[in-house]
């Protein structure tokens, strides 16, 4: 397979990787911005699109978020399928136009959310569907440190903390609300609150609280930047049970008796490489994967709604 990686920062690096371990034979290219940068694991660089000596099977745009929306404009024009990194896009402005754009190429496209490629999130989707328990409150949260993501570099200066660049909790944690709707469907309504309330002194979001609406329960969403003693969990209450979902440490218990309805070791990579395994399989099947493009800019709307 020949590929284009567009934007090859840390998290098109575990794209990389997974790509690495599923097609260790693949033709991998970078559109880089300057001349001076280093070749990265055998990647070819390349400066324009109309350097690549070969059509790619498919693109992966993972520049900052403010740029997707012109990246995908010109990709199209390549008429491969695009791997698109989460957010879709950095606001909501010519959505629709872009949108309208993809669907006249006929291309192929998928909005990466791994964390649906999350085992325990895959056991708490089947479980429902088995159960189909009535469902009376969900509570989602996510809040780690952001100084201690990328240990070595300045936190101050990564797109997360730049509200121009498609930074904010809201949209760099938009795999909660991802899930969510995964599991649930989408909310007949929405109230957010998106703030600036921490110590960190950055330029974006650092903590939102989101509440999905649906006909039966409320689903609570909360997020933030700051929590140093990270926790990532969905609770699930049912008329019958409170089920807790950690997703740090891949388990679903009962609360109700503490029994573990399911564990497994788990390495956050591998849903990268499920992820990817995925689309791979979507793509030479000529099937359009799940969370597209639409559904991307469905889950951004929400996310913007503070």
């Amino acid at each position: 397979m020949n590929i284009l990686i567009i934007g090859l920062g840390s998290v098109a690096q575990k794209h990389l990787k997974a790509i690495r371990e599923l097609l260790p034979g693949a033709n991998i290219f970078a559109l880089r911005s300057s001349a001076n940068t280093a070749v990265y694991e055998e990647v070819k660089n390349i400066y324009s699109l109309n350097e690549i000596p070969v059509k790619p099977d498919f693109v992966i745009i993972s520049n900052p978020t403010k740029l997707h929306e012109a990246t995908i404009s010109q990709v199209l024009q390549l008429g491969c399928p695009m791997f698109i990194e989460k957010p879709v896009l950095n606001d909501l402005a010519n959505a629709d136009k872009i949108i309208k754009e993809v669907k006249g190429k006929q291309v192929i496209t998928y909005v990466a959310c791994n964390m649906r490629f999350h085992p325990a999130i895959k056991f708490l989707k089947e479980y429902l569907q088995q159960t189909n328990p009535r469902i009376n409150e969900v509570n989602i949260y996510c809040g780690s440190y952001l100084p201690d993501w990328r240990p070595g570099s300045n936190f101050k200066t990564s797109y997360s903390t730049n509200a121009d660049m498609g930074g904010g909790v809201h949209l760099d944690l938009i795999h909660e609300l991802d899930y969510c709707i995964w599991l649930f469907g989408m909310p007949m309504n929405v109230n957010a609150v998106v703030r600036k309330t921490s110590s960190l002194q950055i330029n974006a979001a650092d903590s939102a609280l989101f509440q999905f609406i649906y006909p039966g329960f409320t689903a609570a969403i909360g997020l933030n930047y700051y929590r140093r003693d990270a926790k990532r969990e969905i609770e699930v209450l049912t008329e019958e049970n409170t089920l807790l979902v950690d997703l740090l440490h891949n388990t679903v218990t009962s609360k109700l008796n503490g029994k573990i309805l399911y564990e497994a070791p788990f390495v956050m990579a591998d849903t990268y490489t499920e992820q990817m395994k995925y689309f791979i399989n979507h793509i030479n099947q000529h099937k359009q994967p799940m969370n597209g493009i639409e559904e991307g800019v469905a889950v951004l709307k929400l996310a913007l709604h503070g």
